[in-house]
């Protein structure tokens, strides 16, 4: 039996699989299996698995499912895993070498039952577009205020949790299609400590036709995130305006580098609404409205 569980969920990445499947096969670590998860791919998907398959055998188990979304697709992958751990990436992320290694040995404790590290971000051709790697408070030990808050983000392509968590808390709410894995780290969190890796393990690849790059969708996945668990310890009022302000910040500025100015302003307003003492929310107002009075040129 591995030790880590893998868990790939892939749609129509047939583009970027090779290097994320090339990036566990160079692992430092290598007690792993992976647990392809195709989500009813129209694309050359399979012929692209089968070659690794061929070459890992019993290492790699590639299961085909109707597309029915990420949460799902993670949720089958969970329904077929073994392992003590299961570790996430997505079919167009890319892990370092050390990236298990690293993770695994973060789980020192029991009562540890999720670690996650930093991360790159780069473009659809793996340029290096930024690195977030700032030593926040709040990071470790029970932080699911700071998870709710929005004070604290766990990058995917980083995330290791123990198999047992998801017996505890449950899997992916498969009735959220965004923020769905927020609200398990957040489950888990509410149960267990979360430990970090201090350093960049991942690479997480920034595409234009990306879930996240609907502002909407993600905005309104938010807010439903912070409703269904407020009340639930760390989740406060007090927590709530925070994260709502956090929500409303993150949205302005998606909308000004749209140049939707007036939206934008508007959501930042409503940001400095619930959390007027914000530095941020104050930096946001202030560029935005210096660019809205800019004259066009």
């Amino acid at each position: 039996m591995p030790k880590v569980d893998i868990i790939i969920p892939a749609y129509n990445a047939a583009r970027f699989l090779p290097t994320a499947l090339e990036s566990v096969m160079t692992q430092t670590f290598t007690d792993w299996r992976i647990l392809l998860v195709d989500d009813g791919s129209t694309d050359n998907t399979f012929e692209i698995v089968s070659p690794f398959a061929d070459q890992l055998g019993p290492k790699l188990i590639y299961i085909r499912q109707e597309n029915r979304g990420l949460p799902a697709a993670r949720n089958t992958a969970i329904r077929h895993s073994s392992a003590q751990f299961l570790a996430l990436l997505d079919a167009d992320d890319v892990w370092l070498p050390d990236r298990l290694a690293e993770s695994v040995q973060r789980f020192d404790r029991p009562e540890i039952g999720l670690v996650y590290g930093f991360v790159s971000r780069i473009d659809a051709d793996g340029n290096l577009v930024t690195t977030h790697d700032e030593m926040k408070r709040r990071a470790e030990g029970r932080i699911a205020s700071s998870i709710y808050t929005r004070r604290l983000d766990l990058p995917c392509p980083t995330i290791t949790f123990r198999r047992e968590c998801v017996d505890l808390v449950g899997d992916f709410d498969e009735s959220m299609r965004a923020s769905e894995d927020r609200d398990l780290w957040l489950r888990i969190a509410q149960r267990y400590e979360i430990a970090r890796v201090p350093k960049v393990i991942a690479l997480y690849r920034i595409s234009p036709g990306a879930m996240t790059s609907d502002t909407e969708r993600m905005f309104h996945a938010q807010l439903r995130f912070l409703e269904k668990h407020y009340g639930a310890p760390g989740c406060g009022r007090r927590a709530r305006r925070v994260a709502l302000s956090s929500v409303y910040r993150q949205r302005a500025e998606a909308l000004g580098d749209r140049k939707q100015q007036l939206a934008a302003l508007h959501s930042v307003f409503r940001a400095l609404m619930f959390y007027p003492e914000s530095l941020q929310n104050l930096r946001t107002a202030a560029s935005l409205l210096f660019h809205s009075l800019r004259p066009n040129r």
